[in-house]
Parts: C-alpha cells; sequence; structure tokens
C-alpha cells in the first residue's frame, strides 16, 4: 500500500546500538508529522543483513500501530534536466548508429550488384566483340563507368567507418556522464512499512528496531602484575566490529553477554608407564619414532621469556591515571555493558575498542616447575574474582609493570572464582635436573632383574625476595604384575602424589639461596620379560 504523502522513504537516525556475541539490535528514531487518518509510512533505509521478523515499531504520539512490513523501496527514474538532456542525446546517437547500420547494409548490396553486373557484362561484351557487333569505345564507357560507381561506394564506406568511430566516442562520452549522476541518485534500499492511524494531526516520534546480522563482539584483556608482586590489574577490553552495510555513528552503544582461542600453560604432566616389552607384527613400512616427549610442549612455551619485573629502574611514584570503564545492568542470565563514550563503528569489519571494566584483584604469587619436561620456572598468579562480572573467555597481554612479556588466554571467569594465571617464565629463578644414579644388573636364567636411577633437582631463587615453587616430577606407572615399582630415596618427601605416579614438591627458596630435592626409585623386572617404556 503507497501513501501519496511519501515518494521517499522517511529518513531515520541510529539512536543505540546493542551488540551481541554474534549480532547486533539497532534501534532508530524518526519524527513525522500526519494528518488524522490511516498512513503507510516507509522508514529506513535498513540494512541488507536486516532480519526481517525482527522488525519493530513503538514510539510516542496519538498514533496505532498497524503492522509493519520489511519491502524494498526502489528509487523513481531522475527528473534532473542535465539526465533528460543525455538520456535524449544517447537516444539520438543509438538511432544515428542503426541508421547507419542501414546504409552499410545497402552499400554492400549495391558494392555485390555491381560486381555481378560488371561479370555479366564481361561475357557479353567478350561475345560481342568476338562477333564484331560491338564497338570498343562503349565498351570503355561502361567500363569506366562502373569502376567509378565501385569508387564512389568504397569512399562512402571509408566515410561510415569515420562517422562510426565519432558516433561511439559520443556515446561512451554520454555513458560516462550518465553513470557519474546515477552514482549520485539514490540506490534501492530495503525500508520497513510501518502502517498507522492517526487519531487526529500531529507529530508522532516512531522507534524503529531491527536484528541484523554480521556484528559481533568479543573480549581482550591487559593482565598486569605491579612492581609489588601482589595486586594484579585486569583490564577488560571488547572488540566490536560488524560489515552489515550500514555505518553506525557515535551512538548510545551496549555490548550485552546474552548467548552465548599459542597459549601460555603450566605444564601437566603424564603418566609414566612401564610394561612388559611384546614385539609387534613386522610392518609393511617403518614408521618415523615418535617427537621427543617435550617438543610439543616446547613449542607452546617458548612464547613468554621475561626478564623479570624487577628488572626496570624504579621510577617515582606517582597517582595513577584514571581509566573510564562501562557501567554494568545485570540481568538474569546475562550483564548489559554501556562503554563512558560513545563509539562509532563503521562497516567495515575493523575492531574498534571499548572499556568494558578496570579490576584490581589481589594475587598470591609462586612458580611452578616441572624439570623432566623442560627446566622453565613459571610464575603463577592465583587470584579470586573479586568482581560482580563474569569475565568472558577472551586473549589476553601480560605485563610486568611496563613490560609486555607475552600472551595467554582466561577462561570463563565467575564472580568468587579462583583461577590460575600463567604470567610467563622467570628466567631469575634456575631449575637443573640431573640423573644422579643408575644401575642396571644383568640377565639371570632364574633370577629377577632390576634397574634403579636417582635424580636431582636443584632450585636457585636469583630474585630480591622469597621465592615457594612447586616443583612436579614423576615415578614410572607399571602396567604389568611382573613388573614392580619401589621408590628408593625422597629427600624430602613429597607433599603430594598421586597413583599415576605425579610427585609434588613444595619448597620455600629464600632470596639468593638454593633448595634440593633427590628421590629415586628401583623397577623390579620378572624373568623372561623384556621392558618397555624406560627412560633416563
Amino acid at each position: 500500500m503507497s501513501d501519496p504523502l511519501f515518494s521517499e522513504p522517511v529518513d531515520s537516525t541510529i539512536a543505540g546500538v546493542i551488540v551481541y556475541p554474534d549480532r547486533a539490535r539497532v534501534t532508530r528514531h524518526a519524527t513525522v508529522r500526519l494528518p488524522a487518518g490511516d498512513h503507510t509510512v516507509p522508514l529506513g533505509p535498513l540494512p541488507p543483513a536486516v532480519d526481517a521478523s525482527s522488525v519493530r515499531v513503538g514510539g510516542r504520539g496519538a498514533a496505532t500501530v498497524l503492522g509493519v512490513d520489511v519491502t524494498t523501496f526502489h528509487a523513481p527514474r531522475s527528473a534532473d534536466p542535465e539526465v533528460a538532456a543525455l538520456e535524449e542525446r544517447r537516444r539520438s546517437l543509438d538511432d544515428a548508429l542503426r541508421e547507419l547500420d542501414d546504409d552499410e547494409a545497402i552499400e554492400k548490396e549495391r558494392a555485390e550488384f555491381l560486381h555481378e553486373l560488371g561479370r555479366r557484362a564481361g561475357t557479353s561484351y567478350a561475345k560481342a566483340l568476338a562477333e564484331g557487333t560491338a564497338a570498343p569505345g562503349a565498351i570503355a564507357g561502361f567500363g569506366d563507368s562502373l569502376a567509378e560507381q565501385l569508387a564512389a561506394g568504397k569512399a562512402r564506406q571509408r566515410a561510415a567507418e569515420l562517422r562510426r568511430e565519432r558516433l561511439h566516442e559520443d556515446l561512451n562520452a554520454v555513458t560516462r556522464e550518465l553513470l557519474a549522476v546515477d552514482a549520485k541518485t539514490a540506490p534501492d534500499r530495503l525500508v520497513a512499512m510501518v502502517a498507522l492511524e492517526m487519531a487526529h494531526t500531529g507529530e508522532v516520534e516512531l522507534e524503529l528496531s531491527y536484528v541484523t546480522h554480521g556484528a559481533s563482539w568479543e573480549s581482550s584483556y591487559d593482565v598486569r602484575l605491579d612492581s609489588d608482586g601482589d595486586t594484579l590489574t585486569l583490564t577488560w577490553f571488547g572488540l566490536v566490529s560488524q560489515h552489515t552495510g550500514e555505518d553506525w555513528p557515535a551512538t548510545d552503544l551496549r555490548l550485552s553477554t546474552a548467548r552465548p582461542a599459542s597459549p601460555v600453560a603450566v605444564p601437566e604432566l603424564d603418566p609414566w608407564f612401564l610394561d612388559r616389552w611384546r614385539p609387534s607384527p613386522m610392518p609393511r613400512s617403518v614408521p618415523l619414532p615418535p617427537a621427543p616427549a617435550g617438543a610439543a610442549y616446547m613449542m607452546e612455551s617458548d612464547a613468554l621469556i621475561v626478564g623479570g619485573p624487577a628488572a626496570a629502574a624504579p621510577m617515582a611514584r606517582a597517582a595513577k591515571v584514571a581509566e573510564a570503564v562501562a557501567t554494568v545492568e545485570q540481568g538474569a542470565a546475562a550483564a548489559t555493558y554501556r562503554p563512558a563514550r560513545p563509539i562509532a563503528v563503521p562497516a567495515d569489519g575493523t575492531s574498534h575498542r571499548a572499556v568494558v571494566a578496570s579490576l584490581e584483584l589481589p594475587a598470591r604469587l609462586d612458580h611452578v616447575t616441572a624439570p623432566v619436561r623442560d627446566t622453565s620456572a613459571y610464575l603463577r598468579a592465583t587470584v579470586t574474582n573479586a568482581s560482580e562480572h563474569t569475565l568472558l573467555p577472551g586473549p589476553a597481554a601480560v605485563f610486568h609493570g611496563g613490560d609486555f612479556v607475552g600472551r595467554t588466554r582466561l577462561k570463563p571467569w565467575a564472580p568468587g572464582e579462583e583461577l590460575e594465571l600463567a604470567l610467563g617464565v622467570d628466567d631469575r629463578v634456575r631449575v637443573e635436573r640431573e640423573q644422579t644414579r643408575r644401575t642396571a644388573t644383568k640377565a639371570a636364567l632364574s633370577a629377577t632383574r632390576r634397574r634403579e636411577a636417582e635424580y636431582t633437582i636443584t632450585v636457585g631463587n636469583h630474585t630480591p625476595r622469597a621465592a615457594h615453587v612447586t616443583v612436579l616430577d614423576q615415578l614410572p606407572v607399571s602396567r604389568d604384575e611382573a613388573i614392580s615399582i619401589r621408590e628408593t630415596r625422597f629427600d624430602p618427601a613429597p607433599a603430594e602424589r598421586t597413583e599415576m605416579g605425579e610427585l609434588t614438591w613444595t619448597l620455600q627458596v629464600p632470596a639468593g639461596e638454593t633448595r634440593t630435592v633427590v628421590f629415586g626409585f628401583r623397577a623390579e623386572i620378572g624373568k623372561g620379560v623384556e621392558l618397555d617404556g624406560w627412560r633416563e
């Protein structure tokens, strides 16, 4: 249904955007003045990625919304005199080219006729000359006349070709001018056709909202450990991007959590199994040997190499610059954040960052090392989320004071939940692991064979304060009743041990001092059993 009051869609302005993790809800405002009665107001424009079923209309005024539909508004033909003159010129050039095509066709038929006439006349004149009934002068005159007509035809063809070139040049120029003018005219647009019933003449404020795809936001973080090492400052950013087909101006932008990845990680130990060696069938091709046990871990752990939080020279302390953060509205199952300032987001797919929250959380620091895999000592912070925010998963840049040391990734983090954050390698805590004893009895016909090993782990603390260091190692685990594992030495005794052989020591290492861990074990192997899985 059309309305004579509106030959063009009523332009509306974007008044607010709520961005979800995979879409956005856009709200537009428009004000129209209407007489009493029923009207259909074309309201727009809508983006190409709009979800037509999500379009809703509300507002203020003496009006009743009877319905809303999404349709395409086709731009009318331009009434600009310049455009009309150009189109008339193009039609004239097209007519001239068609007329030239007709002239060339006629000229071609004339040339074919003259050639055929000359061929037939030549045969007749040759016969007449042989019989003596034709005058040679008449034959020569006929030939001259035929040649003149053919030459005139060729001249007309050359003139026609030249005229065709000029007509095409003129037509191309007119076409370019028309394209330039068309580019300035409004293209076809999606609009919401809003049916209204006005109780009386007056203004009505319309609010149009719709969901569009092609928009999203994700979390990123800065994790900064202060120089004292007991406070972790976490800044939460929302990265907003969109390619919906419409630019969002600097307006009321909100981020909603409704609906719903080389990280740095503390090494984890896999069980160390000893088993009876069982020969396998001869394979058709010899497989490549497996990668060393620590290879994959080394690729994961080489991202963070730091010199330590105390490497930089101390600076005069001053009050920290305040950072504006978003206000939060907590819902039943999601939260909505409103950044402190309006943010413009063009539809070019680039990310635009808004500060969501800045949290100062008390941190408990320690070091973790698993020298059986890697002798690096990882700085770890145990932090409780004391805020009201449920932090979403996302990448995090890790800083020690003002120094960037690497990247990690945060998992979902609920209020009150305790989380362990890997903060990189601390080269000031030095760890060494050395095999200090290795024995093996020879095979005997009736005796149980033995293999023994003993390791010494040394932890040196070169930081200016005492370090709490968690050391992880392991004993092998037997998978065969003919193989048994006996520990021979623990100094000191591990604080924890599991059925899968994992050992945990917790060491307090004063600044400038070292501590050692010594442990040993023995594998007893039954008669006739070949041991598989042993490593030094």
